[in-house]
């Protein structure tokens, strides 16, 4: 008899089966289309949810941060200063909850069949480049909108970045998510600590304010977050303002691999045994 699937322990901690996954291209592919699909499925609106989240979080920004507080967003108009922001933290911060939640989520059918348990975390990254490439969508034509007005927009060469950005963005939500889930197996708490966190998060980002507006020393402290330098590219990149450095730069890509590195450890001692904790 010939064996079509062979199920074998994991030797490496440090491993990430890739010939495997591609195997499994279908079940990814189901998995990206469930996250889509599911999220809106008996909703009156639909996918216009994701135009409608992003427009009314901007309209309010504009008038609580601009309006109100008086902050000042680069000599940009408020709304698209908000929405560049808006694009690359939604990424960031809704692919970072879900996968935090692997585990607890999907235990009901991780006890039943198996398949590589990375999928999981892997195609809500990629299921959130459809409602970031939507709500980017909405950025240009925001964009384009400006630039017939007459509004002063530079861009210029490291908007070609952008593919950099995002890859990054992935990488860090999906190695911070995968470490919380795996920690969440056994203390639930950390569910509930995490998620008020990245509300937190956002504040420790330039979304709502620019770099630029702090002296060199509180920029050097806001640059410890990884986030603030993709964030920052974006915006010099597509507008012309902001604070680039390639040196922050590099230093949230090597975060990122680290941080990479430490999950994929987590994550494989985890899913040994998260069946006998969760």
């Amino acid at each position: 008899m010939e064996y079509t699937t062979v199920i074998k322990p994991k030797n490496k901690l440090f491993e990430v089966d890739f010939k495997e996954i591609w195997q499994y291209r279908d079940l990814f592919s189901m998995f990206v289309k469930r996250d889509i699909i599911t999220q809106y499925k008996q909703t009156i609106l639909g996918p216009a949810w994701f135009f409608i989240q992003p427009i009314i979080t901007t309209i309010m920004y504009s008038i609580v941060f601009a309006g109100i507080a008086g902050i000042s967003t680069d000599g940009l108009p408020e709304f698209l200063f908000y929405l560049a922001g808006i694009v690359c933290w939604q990424y960031f911060a809704d692919c970072l909850n879900k996968t935090s939640s692997t585990f607890t989520a999907n235990q009901g059918i991780f006890g039943k069949v198996y398949f590589p348990r990375m999928i999981v975390p892997l195609s809500t990254v990629a299921s959130g480049l459809v409602r970031m490439g939507i709500q980017f969508l909405l950025f240009v034509v925001v964009y384009v909108y400006y630039l017939f007005m007459g509004v002063h927009i530079a861009p210029n060469i490291y908007i070609l970045l952008l593919p950099v950005i995002i890859i990054m963005l992935a990488g860090l939500s999906l190695g911070f998510g995968i470490i919380i889930s795996s920690m969440t197996t056994k203390y639930r708490d950390l569910t509930i600590f995490f998620s008020f966190i990245v509300q937190l998060w956002m504040y420790a980002t330039p979304i709502i304010y620019p770099l630029s507006s702090m002296s060199p020393k509180r920029q050097w402290i806001m640059g410890l977050n990884p986030v603030t330098s993709l964030v920052e590219t974006f915006k010099y990149g597509t507008m012309g303002v902001g604070t680039f450095s390639w040196m922050q730069l590099v230093y949230s890509f090597v975060f990122m691999l680290v941080l990479l590195g430490i999950g994929i450890v987590v994550f494989n001692k985890v899913q040994r045994s998260f069946m006998d904790t969760v």
